[in-house]
Order: C-alpha cells, then structure tokens, then sequence
C-alpha cells in the first residue's frame, strides 16, 4: 500500500512557476509508476504527466510539454511536477497517482491507477 500527500500548490500569476510535491509513504515506491493528473471545475480529470519507477522515462501531456517537468527522488519517496510557463487554463487540482506498471498505452488513464492523493489546488491568475 502507498499513501500520497500532494504539496506546493497555490496562487500564482500567468508566466509564473510552481513546484509541487508528492510525498509517498511505505516502502515500495520506487516500485511505482507514478503520474500526475489534474481536474479543474467542471470537466474531467486529465493526464499531465507520468514518470517509471527509477525516473529514465516520462511522458507529458501534449498541453504540458515543454512547459512541465515530472521527476522522482526514491530515496525521499517523493515525485515531482515543476510547472514553468503557467496559464490560467493550468488552473486545477493537481492529483499525484501511482501504479505498479509502466505502460506507454494507457499511462494517460486514470483508471489505471490503484492510488491517489487528496490534490492540491493551482490557481493562476492573469
């Protein structure tokens, strides 16, 4: 079992940075895959970015690509999403997520994923 704790969201204004942080209990996480996902009022939760247990692969999101950055430090059981270039439609919660598969064809589903934190909230203004 993991438990996630997402950190590091807040307010930022359009251009800005933010780093937000998922912390990960139990033993085994550098056994996961681990993703981020986020939901913003009204629409459904989306894939943002994914990385594999030791951090050699990731894949983005096309809206998260060049702008988003997704590493891991297993031995601080801690994966990372740092946010450069923020735009209002960036604004949601941002959810960490872990599985115990790397899959290039269905890392971007949610429903692949067996654990999830509680989110954190991003908010960008204008």
């Amino acid at each position: 079992q993991v438990q996630l704790v997402e950190s590091g969201g807040g307010l930022v204004q359009a251009g800005g940075s933010l780093r937000l942080s998922c912390a990960a209990s139990g033993r085994t996480f550098s056994r996961y895959t681990m993703g981020w996902f986020r939901q913003a009022p009204g629409k459904e939760r989306e894939f943002v970015a994914v990385v594999n247990w030791n951090g050699g692969s990731t894949d983005y999101a096309d809206s998260a690509k060049g702008r988003f950055t997704i590493s891991r430090d297993n031995a601080k059981s801690t994966v990372y999403l740092q946010m450069n270039s923020l735009k209002q439609e960036d604004t949601a919660v941002y959810y960490c997520a872990g599985r115990l598969y790397w899959s290039a064809y269905d890392n971007g589903s949610s429903k692949q994923y067996d654990y999830w934190g509680q989110g954190t909230q991003v908010t960008v203004s204008s």
